[in-house]
Order: C-alpha cells, then sequence, then structure tokens
C-alpha cells in the first residue's frame, strides 16, 4: 500500500496570508474610491463650476522665468499692470534735455521801460538829449497847399495866449495843423498865386471847419496877397527860422502860478517850441501842452526851478533862475539858432 504524504498545514496557512494581502488592499482601494464618489455627488466637495476659475487662473498666469530653471511660477491676475509697462519703484525715469528745451527768456515791457527811463521810479520823467527832430504836424523843409482867409485881429491876441501884438502880419492856423498850440509862434511863408508873398506869425487857432491847410490871415496880412473882397486865396506856405526874431526868449508864468501849481510859457522864440521840462528832485519832468499854449505843473513840481525847452529841431535851451512871478514876461538870455 502506497503511503500518502500530506502538507504542513502551517504552510498552507502561510500561502493563504500572502494571497489574502493583496486582497485586502484591493478591496480597501475599492471602498475608498466609492467614498469619495459619494462625497462628490452629495456636495461635499467643489461641483463641476468649480473647476472653472481655477481654469481662468491658470490661462492668465504667466511665467516669471523661463521653464527649467527651478523658479516657482506665480500666478498674476489680469487687472494688475504690466511689469513691462511700469518702472519699478527704485527705478528714476530721467528725460533727455532735448525733450524739454528751456524756453529763451523775453525782456518784459516793464524792465524795458525801467531801462529807457532811469528816474521814471523816483516819480519824474526823464528825457535825455533829443537826436531827432520833435516837429509834429508842421515840418521843416515842407511845402503845404491851402487856401488863405480873412479875420478882424483887433489887438492880435488869440488862442495862443501871447497878449497884443505889435505886428498885425499874423494868422490863424487850422485846427488841424494847430495841434494843441503846436503851431503858436511860428513864422510862416505864405505864397499866393499871383507872385505875391509874405511872412506872418501864428498867434490864434481857426476852428473847424477850417481845413488842414487854411490860414486865416489878419486884414493887413491877407491885404498884402489880394483884395479883401477875394475871400478866398489859393497859397502854399512853408516854415522858417528867421533872422528876424527877437534876440532873447522870454518866460512868463501864468495867473495863480505858485509852488503848489504853475503855468509856464515861452515867448518870442525864433522856432516853435516841442517840449519844454522843469528840473526836480527826481531829475527834468517834461509837462503836458494845453490848447492855450501853457505847460502845466499840476502839483508844483519844478515850479520856481531851471526850465529846459526844446524846439522841432532838437535844440535845447537851459533857463535859470526865474522865479514865479504870474504874469510877468520875464526875459532870458537865450534863444533858438536860426536855420
Amino acid at each position: 500500500m502506497r503511503a500518502t504524504k500530506h502538507a504542513d498545514p502551517r504552510a498552507r496557512r502561510r500561502q493563504g496570508l500572502i494571497v489574502g494581502i493583496p486582497l485586502a488592499v484591493a478591496a480597501v482601494g475599492v471602498l475608498v474610491c466609492l467614498a469619495l464618489a459619494l462625497l462628490t455627488g452629495n456636495g461635499g466637495g467643489p461641483g463641476p463650476d468649480a473647476a472653472q476659475p481655477a481654469a481662468a487662473s491658470v490661462a492668465v498666469t504667466e511665467p516669471s522665468a523661463p521653464p527649467g530653471t527651478g523658479v516657482p511660477v506665480e500666478a498674476t491676475p489680469s487687472a494688475s499692470p504690466s511689469p513691462a509697462t511700469s518702472p519699478p519703484p527704485s527705478a528714476t525715469v530721467t528725460p533727455s534735455p532735448s525733450a524739454t528745451p528751456t524756453p529763451t527768456p523775453r525782456p518784459s515791457t516793464a524792465t524795458a521801460t525801467a531801462t529807457a527811463s532811469p528816474s521814471a521810479a523816483a516819480g519824474g520823467t526823464r528825457t535825455a538829449p533829443v537826436t531827432t527832430s520833435p516837429a509834429g504836424r508842421i515840418k521843416p523843409g515842407s511845402s503845404y497847399p491851402g487856401v488863405a482867409t480873412s479875420y478882424d485881429a483887433a489887438d492880435g491876441n488869440g488862442a495862443c495866449s501871447f497878449g497884443p501884438s505889435g505886428d498885425l502880419m499874423i494868422a490863424a492856423m487850422n485846427h488841424t495843423d494847430y495841434e494843441s498850440s503846436s503851431a503858436c509862434g511860428a513864422y510862416v511863408l505864405v505864397r499866393a498865386a499871383n507872385g505875391a508873398s509874405i511872412t506872418v506869425r501864428i498867434v490864434n487857432e481857426c476852428p473847424l471847419p477850417c481845413a488842414p491847410g487854411q490860414l486865416d490871415l489878419s486884414h493887413e496880412a491877407f491885404g498884402k496877397l489880394a483884395e479883401l473882397s477875394v475871400g478866398r486865396l489859393p497859397i502854399t506856405w512853408t516854415l522858417l527860422s528867421p533872422v528876424t526874431a527877437p534876440d532873447t526868449m522870454s518866460i512868463r508864468y501864468k495867473t495863480g502860478s505858485s509852488q503848489w501849481w504853475c503855468g509856464i510859457q515861452v515867448i518870442g522864440h525864433r522856432n516853435p517850441v516841442a517840449t519844454l521840462e522843469v528840473r526836480t528832485g527826481g531829475g527834468w519832468r517834461q509837462l503836458s501842452r494845453t490848447d492855450y499854449n501853457y505847460f502845466l505843473s499840476p502839483d508844483g513840481s519844478g515850479c520856481g526851478g531851471s526850465i529846459r525847452v526844446t524846439d522841432i529841431y532838437g535844440e535845447q535851451q537851459t533857463v535859470d533862475g526865474l522865479a514865479v512871478k504870474p504874469d510877468v514876461v520875464q526875459p532870458t538870455r537865450v534863444q533858438f539858432a536860426r536855420h
């Protein structure tokens, strides 16, 4: 009878244990998967829509370093400014010198005025020696066409305020050429179309409608050119600088003048007067001229001080030492040169 060999029962048990361990691990894995599925289906975790923000975040993520450098990649929100367009806080932007040119400074009007008139700040108006002709409308060397009329000059006084005239070879200048008494005292050579001529002195104004170029002669002066019955006589006239003028000019202060207000007039001047100035603490001050041929100092500045007179040729004569004596003709030692 053959003997039967029985296996060791302990070996069977070891073999069963070895086979049972993988089966147990697989069963545990199945249970875990089932648990995760149940949790997902019951709202225990993010649903299907929860993955969209993450996808969006990944879509806008820009690497801060090239791949493979080992530097971690951080997500950058799309709302943040791009580092490429914003300089780092520590950077200093220096504009190119040619980008912002420096404007060339221009002198202001006030500066130019102060330079031309240094004494303006002291309250006076200082005038430099005249180098060009200050003549107004009536200019030396020019011939003016017009018409001559006549008027009764009586004692020869007129708008120029010279007073009575011993010589009635005088005339009134039309309003335009009278030019606020600038023509007062001018000597004028008048020529008629018939060849006759006469020299007259301007002592009066012929108001509008006297036209530019028109002279209203005294009856005595008109009679030297034509009969008074002619009425209107075509003429031409020219400014003169005569030999027959007085040897010296005179100064007169207007009635009512004092150290607080004064009016000054020049009499017997050979050439028309352009400006009159008085010396003040701030220098020479030019006075304004009136239609009645006085230069006024409304605040009394320079009244009784030195006087400087300039003619239309630019010549200046200075008179010193005249007191304020209202309505008194005070002779001087100066006269304008003949031209």
